[in-house]
């Protein structure tokens, strides 16, 4: 796994947000998160549906956020689990060797361990800066990406206001993947912003769809 880790945002409109999904895929977003924290259930399988036949045609993965049982009815790629959702190794058990877990593992070592001894496939790890999304109470520090890439060959995200200038260092510094949802989703050309994120990787592809 490597290159833009593509977020969704709080998006209804099952258009736009596909519209907007589609270009970021062609422009080289390596991995599409489906996450949508409002959605009534009807609406979250509806779009979960499309994205996924989105990512399909592109060849992407798509990781379904929180939810493991929408994971598992859309025969999505993966999941990806926060502190308050389902164990990690429950996760695996159900999803099998080869489909994608990952793991919010904030700015802890300790939590990205024990995710990695439960089986995930990638920890993240963030708020690295201030986002207009998710409300972090504590910033983590960029040397916990070197310290991480130096102790396991885990592949590792970093989340939190991510922007490709700022994200840039982090890159350097050893982290896998960057996850991205306004720097993409609110940007006024999200193909020219994907292309941007995936040359800090030295690849127009960005690796999409490397595991």
């Amino acid at each position: 796994m490597r290159g833009l880790y593509l977020v969704t945002p709080d998006w209804d409109d099952t258009d736009r947000l596909l519209a907007v999904t589609e270009a970021a895929l062609a422009a080289g977003a390596a991995l599409l998160q489906y996450r949508h924290k409002h959605a009534s259930p009807a609406l979250r399988a509806e779009q979960g549906e499309a994205l996924l036949a989105l990512c399909r045609r592109h060849g992407r993965p798509l990781v379904i956020n929180d939810h493991l049982d929408l994971c598992l009815a859309l025969g999505a790629d993966g999941v990806h689990l926060g502190g308050t959702d389902a164990p990690v190794a429950q996760a695996r058990a159900l999803l099998g060797p080869e489909r994608i877990v990952g793991a919010s593992c904030y700015g802890e070592l300790k939590l990205a361990e024990l995710a990695r001894q439960a089986g995930a496939s990638y920890v993240a790890f963030g708020g690295f800066y201030p986002s207009p999304v998710k409300k972090y109470s504590f910033v983590t520090p960029p040397e916990l990406v070197e310290v991480w890439r130096d102790r396991v060959a885990l592949p590792m995200a970093v989340i939190g206001g991510m922007t490709p200038a700022n994200a840039a260092p982090l890159v350097r510094r050893g982290a896998a993947m960057v996850a991205a949802i306004t720097s993409v989703y609110g940007a006024d050309d999200p193909a020219a912003a994907v292309r941007a994120f995936c040359a800090l990787f030295g690849d127009a592809a960005g690796g999409a769809g490397q595991r």
